[in-house]
């Protein structure tokens, strides 16, 4: 397993000192007043009525990880040196929209970084293989009609498995919980503490 301890990594989003912590335990309400335009959406969350969309089947509820919220165009950097694995649109209601999946070698272990509600931009000119450095800006936040339908954030996730196309389940269900945790890890052991 990877020593996340002895590694350095570079912030993906940089975020001021007065970021909210978001609680959607209740669900989403589009209707609260955010505090700051930048927010964090916290990892192993169960969020009750938030993803509603077919592609969830009514029971995937449970966040595999990490919401960045901030404004649309916000470059999003490499958090390590990896390379360009698969780029992508998921275009369903509810989906990532514009992905980029990052994979990066650290001890010796592969691990695979989901990029997701991304700008058009972010998928263009990539190519399978494209080397990135930590702290380079390899994607751009979307806005609503290329991100999935969502509000302008970034969805980054970890995952000890390769994925086979360009996706990953950012929620799972309660049946599916104790195997999705071993195989997509917190994102704050490359993020660093943020709640």
């Amino acid at each position: 397993m990877i020593d996340f301890s002895r590694h350095r990594f570079s912030p993906v989003i940089q975020l001021p000192a007065d970021y909210e912590v978001y609680d959607f335990t209740a669900g989403y309400d589009p209707h609260r007043q955010r505090s700051s335009d930048y927010g964090v959406g916290r990892y192993n969350e169960v969020r009750k009525n938030m993803y509603t969309t077919a592609l969830f089947g009514n029971e995937r509820n449970i966040h595999m990880g990490i919401d960045l919220s901030a404004p649309v165009g916000e470059p999003v950097k490499s958090f390590y040196d990896g390379e360009i694995f698969l780029f992508g649109y998921n275009g369903a209601p509810g989906d990532y929209g514009h992905t980029v999946i990052v994979r990066y070698v650290i001890d010796g272990v592969e691990l695979y970084a989901l990029y997701g509600h991304l700008d058009a931009a972010s998928t263009a000119n990539k190519v399978v293989g494209q080397r990135v450095a930590a702290g380079e800006a390899i994607a751009w936040l979307g806005d609503r009609h290329e991100n999935g339908g969502w509000n302008p954030h970034l969805h980054l996730q970890l995952s000890y498995e390769r994925p086979l196309v360009c996706d990953m389940p950012g929620a799972v269900s309660a049946a599916n919980l104790e195997k999705a945790l071993l195989t997509y890890p917190d994102p704050q052991l490359v993020l660093g503490k943020l709640y």
